[in-house]
């Protein structure tokens, strides 16, 4: 079988894999969602709602249905293409995710396009300074990093950089009208909070998948032949370490459009994440199920992205994915 094939082959696995928990994934959503305390149809219409006006809301929404025709009837939906409509305003959620995703998209990519370039350029200075001061303080500063909490190093950044200095603003969010500069102007918070979080993943396994290829035969054959440590790093060491390095920053790209829902509730930020969190505070069911299932969607499709990329760049991967 060739490398084509088995790649392809590989793929169609990894998809099939993919669709399957985000079926898995499904499921547990519509579970947790109708988990919830309270009435819905009870709180959409206030306490001072008559019993018959409930249960009449109530046969609207399907909610006297069984819990599973409930959750095929919504399935079907989504197969037909149709997330339904919002409780809250009666607007279709297709519109209301397509006016939200753009600015989470545009978030996760201001971050990423800080945090990859960081992160890939502080591995590979710190693994060609191993052992040195300047390897111990990125280090540390990294592992201080991941320990704290993405709210924290926002309000952190929010107090220095927005209170005290006021440099940036608290509200992150931008008019229809912003050009270019002043949307990365009032996003620049959300978006350092966001890299300083995944640079840290990334740099060290630039630096750790460096470090382990520089004890290889071909690398110490290199240093005989007279080739200076850097080149040796970037020329010899670097592409043979892509498969981990693709596959974390895969990783971390994916958290990042998935996981700035926090970030944008600190910074207002009207993005998907901000919209999942308001929906929940109203109980606005079919659009906190949409959400939750668009993030699951690309989550999963990223990390399939990753394993392709990683596979696709190493031949040994390649021959046994086949």
């Amino acid at each position: 079988m060739t490398g084509k094939a088995r790649l392809l082959r590989m793929i169609l696995g990894r998809l099939v894999l993919g669709l399957l928990t985000l079926w898995l994934i499904s499921v547990l959503i519509f579970l947790a969602v109708s988990l919830l305390p309270g009435d819905i149809a009870q709180q959409i219409l206030g306490q001072s709602a008559t019993p018959e006006t409930v249960a009449a809301l109530r046969r609207e929404l399907g909610l006297d249905q069984p819990l599973l025709q409930r959750y095929l009837d919504w399935m079907g939906t989504l197969l037909a293409g149709d997330f339904g409509n919002s409780l809250s305003n009666g607007r279709p959620v297709a519109d209301l995710l397509a006016a939200r995703m753009g600015k989470t998209l545009f978030l996760a990519a201001y971050a990423a396009a800080i945090a990859v370039p960081l992160a890939l350029f502080l591995g590979i200075l710190s693994a060609y300074r191993r052992g040195s001061l300047f390897d111990r303080a990125v280090t540390g500063l990294t592992l201080t990093m991941i320990s704290f909490p993405e709210f924290f190093i926002a309000y952190v950044l929010m107090l220095f950089l927005a209170v005290r200095l006021p440099f940036f603003p608290t509200i992150a969010d931008y008019g229809s009208d912003a050009g270019l500069i002043e949307m990365l102007h009032r996003t620049f918070l959300p978006a350092m909070a966001l890299v300083l979080v995944v640079t840290a993943h990334m740099m060290r396994m630039t630096r750790a998948a460096i470090i382990n290829l520089m004890a290889q035969p071909y690398i110490g054959m290199a240093r005989l032949k007279g080739i200076g440590p850097l080149r040796v790093i970037l020329v010899h060491a670097l592409p043979n370490a892509l498969a981990p390095i693709i596959n974390v920053v895969a990783v971390n790209i994916a958290w990042l459009v998935s996981g700035v829902v926090i970030v944008e509730v600190v910074f207002v930020y009207p993005g998907l994440g901000q919209l999942m969190v308001d929906s929940v505070s109203n109980r606005d069911i079919p659009v906190v199920q949409a959400c939750c299932l668009i993030f699951a969607a690309v989550y999963i499709l990223l990390n399939l992205l990753a394993d392709v990329l990683a596979i696709a760049t190493n031949p040994r991967l390649m021959h046994r994915a086949g």
